[in-house]
């Protein structure tokens, strides 16, 4: 089974803007189904061809939706997943940048006990391959196989999907939970979810420096994971107290070292690829019956 996406999602855009407009045409030339877009005061008209409403209610009463693409500007952006929280929305993807943390933190305060999976924001969202667009990937570098990609990094996301395609190793999901500090979907949220997959065999895992994600996911991974997981840790040579392009990659208080991630990982088992152009080589390296997946 695929995780988050498949090919029977009904998807939804929050915000058909300039940016929202374009990548649901994107998602739409490749196969996911675009049941409606969201844009207040907008309701009731079509934007090439995929109907417009003015609430995510009234989108989800009409369409079936049970997936959400926000592309929500950053004041109003938190209250768009609450939003899609109410109604009854099962995953959204919020590609949002900027947002700021106050909101973020309440928002994910208020969707404790809510079935809706938060992916992001500050992410290019989830692809499975062959099925399901939601986000702003660049899906055509996927091909269908057993191995699930998480990254706090968009553009390594891109990076470590296209190495793996090139080596003739597919993906069962792709999935970028964002850089911001305040996320919804975690790397332990992610490697559970691919632990329990079938369909996927290995994980690849990038993470950054900031915060303690990735020693917290070098936990579950040696104590919960089964399957091999292959690491990156961007940021290798930033310098303390510099923020790394994402909000939450900073070393700061002496913590978010990449050198203590590394350490962690390694103890836990994983294989940590020495540079960004060797990730998917070194999957293949160490669980070579991945080739040709």
């Amino acid at each position: 089974m695929a995780i988050l996406c498949n090919v029977d999602t009904r998807l939804i855009v929050q915000g058909m803007g300039r940016m929202g407009r374009f990548h649901a045409g994107l998602s739409v030339e490749y196969g996911t189904r675009v049941v409606g877009g969201v844009h207040p005061g907008k309701g009731g008209t079509a934007i090439d061809g995929i109907p417009v409403f003015d609430t995510v209610e009234q989108a989800v009463a009409d369409t079936g939706a049970d997936a959400s693409v926000i592309f929500v500007p950053p004041p109003g952006a938190a209250d768009a997943i609450l939003e899609a929280a109410d109604a009854g929305i099962g995953v959204a993807a919020c590609i949002t940048e900027g947002i700021p943390a106050l909101d973020m933190l309440r928002a994910k305060r208020a969707l404790q006990g809510s079935k809706l999976r938060l992916v992001g924001p500050n992410c290019p969202g989830v692809v499975t391959p062959e099925q399901c667009r939601i986000g702003i990937m660049p899906a055509q570098i996927t091909r269908p196989g057993p191995v699930g990609v998480i990254s706090r990094s968009g553009t390594l996301t891109y990076e470590a999907v296209d190495q793996l395609s090139r080596l003739g190793i597919g993906q069962s999901t792709c999935l970028g939970i964002g850089g911001d500090a305040i996320i919804g979907t975690t790397f332990v949220d992610a490697l559970r979810l691919f632990e329990a997959d079938p369909e996927t065999r290995a994980v690849v895992m990038i993470g950054e420096i900031g915060g303690s994600a990735e020693e917290t996911a070098a936990e579950f991974i040696r104590d919960e994971m089964s399957k091999p997981v292959a690491a990156f840790i961007a940021g290798q040579n930033a310098p303390p107290g510099k923020r790394m392009g994402h909000a939450g990659a900073i070393i700061a208080g002496g913590k978010g070292r990449a050198s203590d991630k590394i350490a962690a990982l390694e103890a836990a088992g994983a294989f940590v690829a020495p540079s960004p152009a060797e990730i998917a080589e070194t999957l293949a390296k160490n669980v070579p019956d991945l080739s040709g997946s």
